[in-house]
Order: C-alpha cells, then sequence, then structure tokens
C-alpha cells in the first residue's frame, strides 16, 4: 500500500491518532513494536496560526517515528490553510485532517465531524488543505456519517479523492454513534467496492487483537487497519498482529518483566519530552493497560500515582521481582 510515494508494504497497521495519548514518547513505542505509521493527536488549527506553544508542541517528533503524520482540524478554511502550511513547515510525511471526532466542544465549533452534516463544507475545508500542502501527502480520517440518515461515505469518498487526498480513514461507526454499539464493518466493505474510488481505504473500529486486524482485512478488503485503544499500554500488538498475519500463529504476550521495562522506558521518554511535571502526569493515562492483569497491579499503581518525581515511579516500576507478581490466569 502507498499513500504518495510513501511505501507501507502489504498489510499495513496504523496508529490511531488519539488526544493526550498519542504523544512522541509513545509514539516511538509503537513504531519500534511494529506499528507501520503514527499521528499525532488531533491538533486545533486555530492554535496553530496562534503559535501556541501547546499546538507546535504536539507536533514534535523523532526522527525514528516516521514515516509519521500531523492531523489537523478546524472548522473555518482559512485557519485549516495556514495551519496546514504550518504542520508542512514541521517536515512530517504527512498532513492528515480530522473530520471524525464526535466531541461536543469541537463539533459546536464545525469541526470534526460536524463536516458529516454538510458535505459542502467537507469539500471546502479539504480542499484549502489539498492547496496549501505543496510536497507532503494530504490524508483524511472520518466516520461513516453523522447518523444513520446521513452516511454518505462513498459520496465523500470520491469527493475527497477528485481533491487530490490521497488516503481515508474510516472509523465505521457514526458521530451520534460516538464509540458505543459494534463498529459497522459492511460499510468499508461496501466503500472499497466503490466503482472509481482508488485511493487506499484504512478501516478503524473494533480491532484489539491480531485476530480482529485480520477479520478486518479478510471481511472488508480495507488497504490498511488502524489500532487505536488496543495499543495503549500494549504497543506490542502490532508486533503480534504482523506476526498473526504472516503466520497464523500468535506470539505469546509480553512478560511482566518487559511490561515495566517499557513503561518505565515510555515514562523516561515522558519527562525528557514534555518535561518533568507534565512527563510525570501524561503517563497516568498509560499504566492501567501497562499493569493490567498482573495480580496486585491496583496496589502498585496507587503508589505510583502518589508520586510527582520521576524517580521514584522508576523504582516502583523496576524494583518489582517477576516472581513477586503473578498473572491472572
Amino acid at each position: 500500500m502507498k499513500i504518495g510515494s510513501i511505501d507501507l508494504g502489504e498489510q499495513p497497521l496504523f496508529l490511531a491518532p488519539m488526544e493526550d495519548v498519542t504523544d512522541s514518547p509513545f509514539r516511538v513505542m509503537c513504531r519500534r513494536k511494529g506499528a507501520s505509521i503514527v499521528y499525532t493527536e488531533f491538533i486545533s488549527s486555530e492554535a496553530i496560526i496562534r503559535d501556541s506553544d501547546v499546538a507546535l508542541h504536539k507536533m514534535d517528533f523523532q526522527e525514528e517515528e516516521r514515516p509519521f503524520g500531523v492531523q489537523i482540524f478546524g472548522g473555518r478554511e482559512e485557519a485549516m490553510e495556514g495551519a496546514a502550511k504550518v504542520a508542512e513547515a514541521n517536515n512530517p510525511d504527512l498532513v492528515d485532517i480530522n473530520f471524525g471526532c464526535p466531541v461536543y466542544k469541537i463539533v459546536k465549533k464545525g469541526a470534526g465531524s460536524a463536516c458529516l452534516k454538510d458535505l459542502a463544507m467537507m469539500e471546502r475545508m479539504a480542499g484549502s488543505v489539498v492547496d496549501a500542502v505543496k510536497s507532503k501527502p494530504v490524508t483524511v480520517k472520518t466516520r461513516l456519517g453523522w447518523d444513520d440518515n446521513t452516511i454518505r461515505i462513498q459520496e465523500a469518498a470520491l469527493m475527497l479523492q477528485k481533491l487530490g487526498v490521497k488516503a481515508l480513514t474510516v472509523h465505521a461507526r457514526t458521530r451520534c454513534q460516538k464509540y458505543k454499539g459494534d463498529a459497522r464493518w459492511e460499510w468499508l466493505k461496501r466503500l472499497k467496492n466503490t466503482p472509481g474510488l482508488e485511493i487506499p481505504i484504512i478501516g478503524n473500529g473494533d480491532v484489539t487483537t491480531p485476530q480482529d486486524a485480520k477479520r478486518m482485512f479478510d471481511e472488508t478488503g480495507v488497504d490498511g487497519v488502524m489500532i487505536g485503544r488496543g495499543a495503549i499500554g500494549n504497543p506490542w500488538i502490532f508486533q503480534q498482529t504482523h506476526h498473526y498475519l504472516e503466520t497464523g500463529e500468535l506470539l505469546p504476550d509480553p512478560t511482566i518483566k518487559e511490561r515495566l521495562e517499557l513503561c518505565a522506558e515510555q515514562l523516561r521518554r515522558s519527562v525528557d519530552h514534555h518535561g518533568e511535571r507534565y512527563g510525570v502526569i501524561i503517563m497516568k493515562k498509560h499504566y492501567g493497560s501497562y499493569l493490567k492483569g498482573i495480580r496486585n497491579s491496583r496496589q502498585l499503581r496507587a503508589d505510583i500515582m502518589e508520586h510527582k518525581q520521576m524517580q521514584p515511579i522508576l523504582e516502583l516500576l523496576l524494583n518489582f521481582k517477576e516472581e513477586e507478581l503473578y498473572a491472572v490466569a
């Protein structure tokens, strides 16, 4: 599969952009463990054009993250155009547009999945970004529609392709579903079978295991699969999924020692990247998943949460002996 000139190989696996999760330290962990491509958390176009330190910091990346995309969102064409130019100047491998976020505070500003109610607005927004970005591919992430009565994803895909968008990721739920109910993969299959549609389609929604990824590829024919929440605290899912797709065999889960050591490395990188105060805070979103299934992990996590500095947390993570922790049967 290719996005522009970016060759991602057969059946690539994408790390989904997730707010306050997919920062540079976590993206490095996922690339190292087999993610084919990673994205920033979504970044406000308004914040970017105002030179917000927070927004610009979200675009920071390490070379080992490549291929890497910056995802932007917004409700004004002028802001999206300006933000796209700033994002391109930051030298990612691609620029991605978020037309799928279902959160009310985003939608009420005409951004995210608000465009699903008005494809003409989506066309103007996407066109402004494609016209602004001269040297990088532009891609889009969206949903099936606003609700069951507005599912026009095939029409939207053809329109985006005509504008010059190079790939489309679809979370197979409507905005009104948010994250509830089952993802409707049958729409991904319909989309792939759309006459005249040639750009790659990446499927997203309810992929949390290697078996899920294989089913999505087999049942829908998508070109790539995007994994979100299933990767939090479990970057190994990419490695395991690649292996399963290639061999039909499941790799063993990482040992407790491997999990604690990778968690500790992500914490170190988080502090290096964000500074100690925020670097420690943002890691709180990850501990529960790294420690999931470990007996006594509730106490370990409670002890970790008491600390505001990195060193005592590292000592808690690394001084536990594997024989003192037992995986839940």
